[in-house]
C-alpha cells in the first residue's frame, strides 16, 4: 500500500468517525430527536422520521403524507441545504425536549433560519419523538 493509499484511507476513517461522534447514540432522547431533524428536515424522509415517531408526532407525519401523496421527493427534486445545531434542552422527566436551530439555503434564494422544538418520551424499551412544532 502506498503513502498516498494509506493517508486517503486514514482521512476517510477520521471522517467517519467524525461525523459519527457528531450524533447522540440513537437509543437516547437526544438521539432520536436528532435522527428525526435529519429525517424529517434535512433528508425529506417522511417514512424514515416516521418511524421514529408515536402519538401526536406520527399522527402529524401520517397527516403530511396525505397532504403530499403523489408528490415524489425523489434525487430529481431541488432540496435545500440544512444546517443545524442543538440550542437548547430540557432532559428532567420522561418527556425531554430538544430545541435544534436549522439554517436553510436554498438555491436562487436567500438562506433563512427556523427552530424546531422535538419531545421525546419512552415507548418500551425505545425513545420516540411524541410531538414537533417549528417557529421563527
Amino acid at each position: 500500500m502506498t503513502l498516498a493509499t494509506w493517508a486517503t484511507r486514514a482521512a476517510v476513517v477520521l471522517l467517519a468517525f467524525a461525523l459519527f461522534a457528531c450524533h447522540a447514540d440513537e437509543r437516547t432522547p437526544q438521539g432520536v430527536a436528532e435522527r428525526f431533524v435529519d429525517q424529517y428536515y434535512v433528508q425529506i424522509n417522511l417514512a424514515a422520521a416516521k418511524a421514529l415517531c408515536a402519538g401526536l408526532a406520527a399522527k402529524k407525519l401520517e397527516e403530511e403524507e396525505r397532504l403530499t401523496a403523489g408528490q415524489a421527493i425523489d434525487e430529481s427534486t431541488r432540496k435545500p441545504l440544512i444546517r443545524y445545531s442543538l440550542i437548547d434542552k430540557k432532559e428532567e422527566g420522561d418527556r425531554p425536549s430538544f430545541v435544534f436551530e436549522g439554517r436553510i439555503q436554498v438555491d436562487g434564494a436567500d438562506s433563512f433560519t427556523r427552530k424546531w422544538i422535538i419531545t421525546t418520551r419512552r415507548e418500551g424499551e425505545a425513545w420516540k419523538v411524541s410531538n414537533f412544532e417549528e417557529f421563527d
